[in-house]
């Protein structure tokens, strides 16, 4: 499977950015999808999930009301609305797959691609 997340880059406080992610090679309605990212010298940790139907999401404590995450399945793509962004939030953000969310949400996707990086200025 290919991932391919884009529309990381530079914004202020308080700023919002949308993520997307295309996937390919797989049959994209069979998988829960999510987001992680990685901040400088951190671990990768678990932001959203959200699962094959699109019906259920979830969310880190730390991005719960700022965070949206949706998906397409017509068009084998997924997506993050990030608002009310904070300079904590600065990180790569990989886009990631796997048949459980609860993989996702452990951080231990079984398939994640190259990453979009999203810096954030105070």
């Amino acid at each position: 499977v290919q991932l391919q997340a884009s529309g990381g880059g530079l914004v202020q406080a308080r700023g919002s950015l949308r993520l997307s992610c295309a996937a390919s090679g797989r049959t994209f309605s069979d998988y829960a999808t999510g987001w992680l990212r990685r901040a400088p010298g951190k671990e990768r940790d678990f932001v959203a999930a959200i699962s094959s139907n699109g019906r259920s999401t979830y969310y880190a404590d730390s991005v719960k009301g700022r965070f949206t995450i949706s998906r397409n399945n017509a068009k084998n793509t997924m997506y993050l609305q990030m608002n009310s962004l904070e300079p904590e939030d600065t990180a790569v953000y990989y886009c990631a797959l796997d048949v459980r969310h609860t993989q996702l949400v452990a951080g231990m996707p079984s398939y994640w691609g190259q990453g979009t990086l999203v810096t954030v200025s105070s």
